[in-house]
């Protein structure tokens, strides 16, 4: 098995950063009316949307619901954006708090079936038939075992690309408990890919 390569910490990147000025400039020009700035800010940022709450939701049928549901919320907000954070941390945001409510409101109906199957829902989400997918989807699996909190914070810093502080701003909680908790998913997913690397003992 070939060891897929763990994510490198975005703080560095100048791609993204670069990345981020620009939707967040398109979020304040669609805030002001620009309806080419609304289409630029939508395909921009609707695959980080979807990535995102298939890892929060446990429903992958609902992922598409979901993303559209976020969209729905930002674009009626978005007069009121001013720029303060990122624009991908402010939709995130939103998006954290549609699959929030989400659940809330599932937890009133009874379910068919407590098997969460949220690895299919951000397989489909990938782009598919890229360098290094395969290798994406063992680092999912991995990922699933996860506690949600480190899951979270991993996907956010080292999958979507946020700055700690963003990714803080997004979870409701200190950068110390992010930088904490993407240290913690780090080493575990390095043990445990340490581990499927050993090869099996030879029975004699």
């Amino acid at each position: 098995m070939n060891t897929p390569a763990l994510p490198t910490s975005p703080d560095a990147s100048n791609s993204a950063v670069s990345d981020d000025a620009s939707t967040t400039a398109w979020a304040l020009a669609a805030g002001g009316g620009d309806t080419a700035a609304v289409e630029r800010f939508v395909r921009a940022l609707h695959r980080d949307v979807l990535r995102y709450v298939a890892h929060l939701c446990g429903d992958p049928q609902a992922v598409d619901d979901l993303a559209q549901d976020t969209f729905l919320r930002a674009l009626g907000s978005l007069h009121r954006f001013e720029g303060r954070s990122s624009a991908r941390a402010w939709l995130l945001s939103i998006a954290r708090r549609a699959v929030i409510d989400s659940h809330r409101c599932a937890a009133a109906r009874p379910r068919l079936s407590d098997t969460a199957d949220w690895q299919l829902a951000v397989e489909l989400a990938q782009p598919q038939g890229l360098p290094g997918f395969d290798d994406g989807i063992v680092l999912l699996d991995l990922l699933s075992s996860l506690p949600d909190e480190r899951r979270e914070a991993f996907i956010l810093t080292q999958l979507l690309g946020l700055p700690y502080a963003e990714a803080a701003e997004v979870s409701h909680c200190p950068v110390g408990t992010v930088r904490s908790r993407v240290a913690r998913a780090r080493a575990t997913l390095m043990d445990r890919l340490s581990d499927a690397d050993e090869p099996a003992a030879v029975a004699t």
